[in-house]
């Protein structure tokens, strides 16, 4: 064991009240015995990339789904799993560090002891380079006692995180095999959980007999699809944020003369910026999505600041809060595009200090109008997927200064009567990475944990732990677990600088529903948000009292529950089945037949229009 890990913390008077926190558990994870109820075949939602999908995931595409059910279930085929044997199971943290992580390590380490005090938790140390290395630390109630609802990731720790290259998969499963692992639980975003379903794959071919599972940890809150909802410490994140950027709101009220810009993390998706939005009421927000979907050019967005700028200075409001995510550099068309011609000189070998000279003629010309600090950003090498490192590119910069600019410049014309165009510029991220865990994060990462133990208990692999109706309090969300190769599609066409990964399936990040409810509440208030200054503070984060039990609003307004509409939809189905039996009467049978047709053309249709190709009725 490496002395820097899994050594007790010294904890503030807060954390030790925060470690004695115990999280609830839903009834479908209480008790010693796992009831399992399967559900049908698990299909992508990319039906056109389904065939892809299939032949490249044979062992582990179209396993059906699981779900978890309470003692009390009156379920006639449920798997009722009562024997627990002795289990080893390794864990590891993949990616960036995300607020409630720990969690899941602990709540999958009292469900292994809980089944049988036996089996043994094994963390890798330093993320993917501890697993390849089989570098350990067994899980124990002393190593965790000070980690318990705690942040980071410094317990096992974490690299820069990928199992990709045949070598990589080739590694881990002899770590795996060497170590007698019954499964190994990865905690991560979607990048881990494209490699957790690879793994998965390549050990069922192999017949090792590790199961693979995947748990949706990640920050940015992209881990989202019909089966997933929201992400272990994306809350955390919004929630610190929100606080920090009505800060800076009641800071711009009361000075009266400054205009923030502030960059949010979030790599490509817009979801922290909209949800802090949402929270804190800035003025003014840009969304990557919406610059994509209406190809806003760099000057485009200028503008509509600048406008906005004026139109608040004509209300004698001279100061103002404009939020930025840090994926916005790869949504503006023109950048996106000069991104790609730098990454692709990467890619030949040519020097960060060469790069300049062998753009093509338009790239070289907005490369040289750029100021001088975006010019050096631009030239970093590409993150390990290929993509810009959005960290270090400092947007909110640019855009103030080409607002600054426009400003002056409107205001020696005398088309800008306000004063001076005063600016200050923030980056939000790192603060809040390593933030003690909401309420909500802490519950849903034990969960989490539990419904790992579940799985494999199961003997599912290549599944991804889920917990769905989750704005719902705790006992009634419905745990489960669906496979990992079901939330893949296919990309056929070049979005993002990793063009190489176009045909190769895998866990895309999701980006904000410009037609989802949270789009359309931002919209709503998006004219009372720019002018009014009804900023919002929702305080620092609270553990308990008021605000305590707060979850995303973006979560709460959505209607989620997907993994229990399709088991009401198979309750409805089993209900037709004992109605309309052979010998029942005409009337029934016709009505049922009617039903069926109207119902089975327009669910063709509605496929048909989302893959593009003719209805099959």
């Amino acid at each position: 064991m490496d002395s820097d890990y899994g050594v007790p913390r010294e904890l503030s008077e807060v954390q030790k009240k925060r470690a004695l926190y115990q999280p609830e558990l839903p009834p479908c994870l209480q008790g010693t015995t796992v009831r399992v109820e399967y559900g049908d075949a698990a299909i992508a939602a990319d039906a056109a990339g389904a065939h892809v999908i299939s032949h490249a995931f044979p062992h582990t595409y179209g396993q059906p789904l699981a779900h978890f059910l309470r003692k009390t279930a009156n379920v006639p085929d449920a798997k009722v799993i009562s024997e627990h044997p002795t289990v080893r199971v390794g864990v590891v943290f993949c990616g960036r560090q995300s607020p409630g992580g720990h969690n899941v390590i602990w709540g999958l380490h009292e469900a292994i002891k809980a089944h049988n005090l036996k089996s043994k938790l094994i963390g890798f140390l330093g993320g993917t380079d501890g697993l390849l290395a089989q570098k350990t630390l067994e899980i124990t109630d002393e190593v965790l006692s000070s980690y318990k609802n705690q942040g980071g990731y410094d317990m096992l720790g974490r690299t820069k995180d990928q199992i990709r290259t045949t070598e990589q998969v080739n590694g881990a499963m002899a770590s795996c095999q060497a170590l007698k692992l019954d499964a190994l639980v990865i905690i991560g975003g979607v990048t881990s959980n494209t490699d957790a379903a690879q793994l998965a794959e390549t050990f069922a071919e192999a017949k090792c007999a590790t199961k693979v599972v995947g748990v949706p940890v990640t920050l940015n809150g992209d881990l989202k699809n019909q089966f997933v909802e929201t992400t272990v410490g994306f809350d955390t994140i919004c929630k610190v944020n929100s606080q920090l950027i009505s800060n800076v709101c009641t800071d711009a009220l009361s000075a009266e003369k400054y205009y923030y810009f502030i960059r949010l993390m979030g790599r490509k998706a817009s979801h922290v910026a909209l949800e802090c939005t949402l929270q804190s009421h800035p003025n003014m927000v840009i969304l990557g999505e919406e610059v994509a979907a209406s190809k806003l050019t760099i000057f485009d967005i200028t503008k509509q600041i600048c406008d906005a700028v004026q139109a608040r200075a004509e209300k004698d409001k001279n100061h103002g809060v404009v939020l930025i995510p840090e994926g916005l550099v790869e949504s503006i068309p023109e950048l996106y595009a000069l991104l790609q011609e730098i990454h692709g000189l990467h890619g030949k070998g040519v020097s960060m200090e060469n790069i300049s000279s062998q753009l093509s003629p338009w790239a070289s010309a907005l490369f040289e109008f750029l100021p001088p600090f975006i010019r050096k950003q631009l030239l970093l090498h590409p993150e390990s997927d290929d993509s810009a490192q959005l960290s270090q590119i400092e947007t909110e910069k640019l855009l103030a200064q080409l607002v600054e600019t426009e400003m002056n410049r409107r205001l020696k014309e005398g088309t800008y009567k306000g004063k001076k165009f005063n600016v200050i510029c923030h980056f939000f991220g790192y603060q809040a990475r390593g933030a003690l865990p909401s309420k909500f994060d802490c519950d849903y990462a034990y969960v989490l944990g539990h419904v790992c133990y579940h799985i494999l208990a199961a003997g599912l692999n290549g599944y991804l732990a889920t917990v769905t109706n989750l704005k719902s309090p705790v006992n009634k969300w419905r745990c489960g677990a669906a496979p990992i190769s079901s939330m893949m599609t296919v990309k056929r066409w070049s979005r993002g600088p990793a063009a190489t990964q176009i045909g190769k399936p895998a866990v895309h990040m999701a980006s904000v529903d410009l037609k989802g409810k949270a789009f359309e509440l931002l919209r709503n208030n998006s004219s009372s948000f720019l002018m009014e200054d009804i900023y919002r503070n929702p305080g620092p984060l609270q553990f308990e009292g008021p605000g305590a039990d707060s979850k995303p609003i973006s979560l709460c307004v959505e209607d989620q529950d997907y993994m229990g509409r399709i088991k009401k939809l198979q309750e409805y189905l089993e209900k037709v089945k004992t109605i309309v039996k052979p010998g029942c009467p005409q009337d029934v049978l016709k009505a049922a037949l009617s039903a069926m047709s109207s119902v089975t053309e327009t669910l063709a249709i509605m496929i048909s229009s989302s893959t593009g190709q003719a209805p099959s009725l």
